[in-house]
């Protein structure tokens, strides 16, 4: 038998958890696993779980939303290697890595058994200076939607509360004069939005081609989307958006390894959907195939 560190977020998915449960518990163990049950109080709580416990464990089983699988990647990536792989049971809001990795999202019994019968992935984290993110660390435009949303309309509405409050957010959308500096290039403009993501779902409201992402290649997704200098600019980054053309003149997307952002004054950056900080100047880098997710 092996032994398997299951991390659960009871608040997550209107403590869904509670729903198959045992059953859960009892699938793991007939499929070969001696689970030891950790619930998180707080914040980073499920971090410093996975830093301090991992090693004695043969898989890491993370149940919660996107928050706190960036938690426990966050707790992995500081502990010593070989590194146990995780397993993941989504049962967040948004659920963009299980959408990226195509995994069953609010059915931890679907979720268990792709657990179980399913294979570990190499795959990407990044810095964000001294801290870690798991898919996106973004600024501008609607990046504070997914933390400042209230939890309880969160639980009610669901993926609906995002696009509430982002619309609420309309008037309030500013630009931010920044210098971009990547692998290749510098690039220096004012941007509405501006970031780097390993992910093809951000938020449940951006899109890539899954056939064009990889998610172990060593490289991010650096998408700029450059402020409207007038009413056409705008109507066509929204029509861009819309129909998911990332390659037009206001709005890039760019493979690369690592980026350096440099404001004129401290950005407000959000980390997997959580509050970032400010910086007025910070460097992402790719760390190539730091865990490893069973898919």
């Amino acid at each position: 038998m092996k032994k398997l560190l299951f991390i659960v977020n009871p608040m997550a998915g209107k403590s869904a958890y509670r729903n198959n449960f045992g059953e859960a518990l009892l699938t793991l163990h007939e499929g070969g696993y001696i689970p030891t049950v950790r619930f998180t109080a707080r914040r980073g709580d499920a971090a410093e779980i996975a830093r301090t416990c991992a090693r004695d464990y043969d898989l890491v089983c993370c149940l919660g939303g996107d928050g706190t699988l960036s938690e426990v990647m966050a707790g992995l990536v500081s502990s010593p290697v070989p590194r146990p792989p995780i397993g993941y049971i989504p049962l967040g809001t948004a659920n963009d890595v299980a959408t990226t990795l195509d995994l069953p999202k609010n059915n931890i019994l679907a979720a268990v058994d792709r657990i179980i019968y399913g294979h570990p992935m190499d795959f990407d984290v990044g810095t964000f200076g001294e801290d870690t993110f798991t898919y996106v660390a973004a600024f501008g435009a609607f990046t504070d939607v997914s933390y400042e949303t209230p939890q309880q309309e969160k639980q009610a509405l669901g993926h609906f509360a995002y696009v509430l409050e982002g619309m609420m957010r309309l008037p309030k959308i500013t630009q931010y004069h920044a210098k971009v500096e990547y692998d290749r290039g510098v690039i220096e403009d004012d941007f509405l939005f501006g970031g780097v993501m390993n992910s093809t779902s951000v938020a449940g409201l951006i899109h890539l081609n899954s056939e064009e992402i990889k998610l172990d290649d060593g490289l991010f997704e650096l998408a700029l989307v450059r402020g409207p200098r007038n009413i056409a600019d705008l109507r066509q980054t929204v029509t861009a958006l819309i129909n998911r053309n990332y390659s037009g003149p206001c709005i890039q997307m760019i493979p690369t390894p690592w980026a350096k952002f440099t404001f004129d004054s401290p950005v407000a950056w959000t980390r997997d959907g959580e509050d970032g900080g400010a910086c007025q100047e910070v460097t992402l880098r790719n760390l190539n195939k730091a865990v490893q997710i069973m898919v």
